[in-house]
């Protein structure tokens, strides 16, 4: 397990989503049913990030987050997207890979640290390729937590 965010495995999956919005609307439902937490307040928490700048980080890759009070350590969800789409990202690319982020309220240095620790994974191109490629949710989960259990040691 990493020590930065938990990811569980009903937690990556590969959606259909038309949109930026559609994105985010899927993301916080996954967080919601698999972390047993407020949807609503997960998709209001990450659309008031959003309002300060696209969390499209480029390379077709989004990292939406939010900090939500109640959680104990980070927690991460997976998306790949079956279309890219529009995220308004920094590098005008559409994206078709969204990692979600959600930490603690009062979380300041381990939520940028789970941030960096992801930017990282997906900036390296075998990753990024490998997540693209990968046959199904199981197989993503498995490139993921190799990855992360790769980096942590």
């Amino acid at each position: 397990m990493n020590t930065l965010y938990s990811l569980h495995p009903d937690a990556v999956a590969t959606i259909d989503a038309g949109s930026k919005q559609a994105i985010l609307e899927a993301l916080a439902e996954r967080f919601a049913q698999v972390y047993d937490l407020d949807g609503v307040e997960i998709l209001e928490r990450i659309e008031e990030r959003e309002k300060l700048g696209s969390t499209g980080f480029g390379r077709g890759v989004a990292i939406p987050h939010a900090r939500i009070p109640g959680l104990r350590r980070p927690v991460t969800a997976f998306l790949r997207l079956e279309h890219s789409v529009d995220f308004a990202a920094a590098d005008g690319m559409p994206v078709d890979l969204v990692f979600g982020l959600l930490s603690p309220e009062n979380a300041g240095a381990s939520h940028l640290q789970a941030l960096a620790a992801i930017s990282r994974m997906v900036r390296e191109e075998a990753i990024h390729a490998a997540l693209a490629e990968a046959t199904d949710a199981e197989a993503l989960y498995a490139l993921l937590t190799n990855v992360t259990d790769r980096d942590a040691a």
